[in-house]
């Protein structure tokens, strides 16, 4: 039985990673730390701010500080909000999805971005109050593939909903990305895998992939819980 969903943010509800990645880069260049979308898409899309800067600096042999590092996702922070500015696309079906679930089933955000990279673009796309609960990288101490932004957001959605009787077994986890697929897996979720970043041979361990979420219901996200 279907007692909640759980969205990824970047790559399932908007097309953000090159976005991100563009603002990556706009920090990273200048230090030469900097990467091709290739590198971005092979090693780094999943990772929140931190470990992505985290990894730049070690595959380029450099030490970075925790202070510096700081400084680093705040001026990436700063370089994404002016990216927006140019206005962002929901992926097809996304919106009408989100509208169709809210109010009739417990919905939360699970996402390795930063809350201020969030709220703005739900507000954008009219989603500002779709969402019972939120969980972003400012709440997490370690990125996807770790399991603990799921589990998060379960534990909130238990405590906003006690008289459903949520469990992570009647979750549906809604994720773009083997990193994604994995955190919502080790939460013990059931995962709704969208083909929007990777191929389906990547995201094997979703419990079902699907190329859009376009045409979707709510009685298919049942059906996939089942």
């Amino acid at each position: 039985m279907l007692k909640a969903v759980v969205f990824d943010f970047d790559g399932i509800i908007v097309d953000s990673e090159p976005l991100h990645y563009r603002a990556f880069q706009n920090v990273l260049e200048p230090l030469g730390a900097g990467y091709s979308w290739d590198e971005y898409v092979e090693r780094y899309m999943g990772f929140d701010d931190r470990d992505a800067f985290r990894e730049a600096f070690r595959v380029h042999g450099r030490h970075l500080d925790e202070s510096d590092l700081v400084g680093l996702i705040a001026a990436k922070a700063d370089c994404f909000q002016e990216v927006i500015t140019a206005g962002i696309m929901p992926y097809p079906g996304v919106v009408e999805l989100i509208n169709s679930l809210a109010g009739a089933v417990p919905l939360a955000i699970s996402s390795g971005a930063l809350r201020s990279d969030i709220v703005p673009i739900l507000a954008m796309l009219g989603l500002e109050n779709a969402f019972d609960r939120l969980v972003t990288a400012d709440e997490v101490a370690v990125s996807k593939p770790d399991p603990a932004s799921y589990r998060l957001a379960v534990h909130r959605l238990q405590e906003a909903f006690p008289s459903v009787g949520i469990t992570p077994d009647q979750c549906l986890a809604i994720e773009d990305t083997p990193a994604g697929i994995s955190s919502a897996v080790g939460a013990g979720l059931k995962v709704l895998a969208v083909t929007n970043s990777y191929p389906a041979g990547e995201l094997g361990r979703a419990t079902v992939i699907a190329e859009s979420l376009a045409g979707l219901t709510i009685e298919d996200l049942r059906r996939f819980a089942a």
